[in-house]
């Protein structure tokens, strides 16, 4: 099942909270998917995992690979569903070339974040990110964890 909408008319689907802690997000991008009708109903009932996936740049298009939309049951007899299918993601020219060009030249990847219905159609939340190091990583969970300590010393008081 969806999670309830917000007040912006969004409901997220699927989340990758692992690419928060891989990399460091620098621009975000909404991106449209190109999806088939069996796709679309697992996607209402949230049958989707985006924790494996990544974005694919060839031929001046942007796919999403290894997203896993597992299928319905229901699923019709004559449609043979793959479940790890390439997907086009319908971007701008002017985003296309930002992120061939921070992807090319500055070092930055590519990141699925989220997944999430926008008005009635799937969109995909990606960013331009840089991998972190092992103590860029440990930085953060530091600074996470004295966050959570401050709150703790604020409630008490």
């Amino acid at each position: 099942m969806t999670k309830p909408k917000s007040k912006s008319g969004t409901a997220t689907i699927a989340a990758n909270r692992k690419a928060r802690h891989e990399y460091h997000i620098d621009d975000r991008f909404e991106a449209g998917l190109v999806l088939e009708g069996w796709e679309v109903k697992a996607l209402r009932a949230g049958r989707c995992n985006l924790s494996e996936a990544y974005i694919m740049l060839r031929g001046g298009e942007a796919f999403l690979f290894g997203c896993r939309i597992e299928p319905l049951n229901t699923a019709s007899t004559h449609i043979n569903p793959d479940p790890m299918r390439l997907r086009k993601l319908l971007l701008h020219q002017r985003e296309l070339g930002r992120i061939f060009g921070g992807v090319q030249k500055e070092g930055f990847t590519c990141v699925p974040l989220s997944l999430y219905w926008s008005h009635g159609r799937a969109k995909l939340d990606i960013a331009l990110a840089k991998g972190k190091q092992k103590f860029d990583k440990r930085a953060t969970e530091k600074e996470r964890d004295w966050n959570r300590q401050k709150q703790r010393i604020m409630r008490q008081r």
